[in-house]
């Protein structure tokens, strides 16, 4: 082999190495920032690995905001219709933000409480990100027995 075809197959290794160790960094960034979509249903079944970060879709429960006088610390509880979760969030609220009405927040589950590090409001009545509203839909369809199911027979 000459120098020259020496020196041009190191530089193609040295760039493929280049190339691979750069795919490995950006691959190992994306799956650190990836927070999956998750109701209070599906944590409650352990859908949700130990210390994860994920997404946390649903409703805010009727009557369960609560704020700590004089301070930005609130708690509340989001619900998908088959269960509920407890949140707490430490920074200021969206302003959409209302009991009754849907969101998602990002953070991690810490001694059975969801901590939120972000909280996003629907910004109108008729929105909620499809992604949860399939979700929910499937949360509420499997709990529904179908009207033409027969009756069972004790005997």
């Amino acid at each position: 082999m000459s120098p020259t075809q020496r020196r041009r197959l190191l530089l193609v290794v040295l760039v493929l190495a280049v190339a691979g160790i750069a795919v490995a960094l950006v691959a190992t960034a994306l799956q650190r920032n990836i927070a999956y979509l998750y109701t209070p249903a599906e944590v409650h079944a352990g859908k949700v690995p130990p210390e994860a970060r994920f997404r946390l879709g649903g409703m805010v429960g009727k009557g369960s905001f609560k704020r700590e006088p004089g301070a930005l610390l609130a708690r509340f509880e989001v619900t998908d219709g088959d269960a509920m979760l407890p949140v707490s969030y430490d920074r200021i609220l969206p302003d959409l933000f209302r009991e009754g009405q849907a969101v998602v927040a990002t953070g991690r589950m810490i001694d059975g409480v969801f901590v939120a590090e972000d909280v996003l409001a629907k910004h109108d009545e008729t929105y909620m990100p499809k992604e949860l509203a399939d979700k929910m839909g499937q949360a509420h369809t499997k709990h529904q027995v179908p009207a033409t199911a027969p009756a069972m027979e004790t005997p």
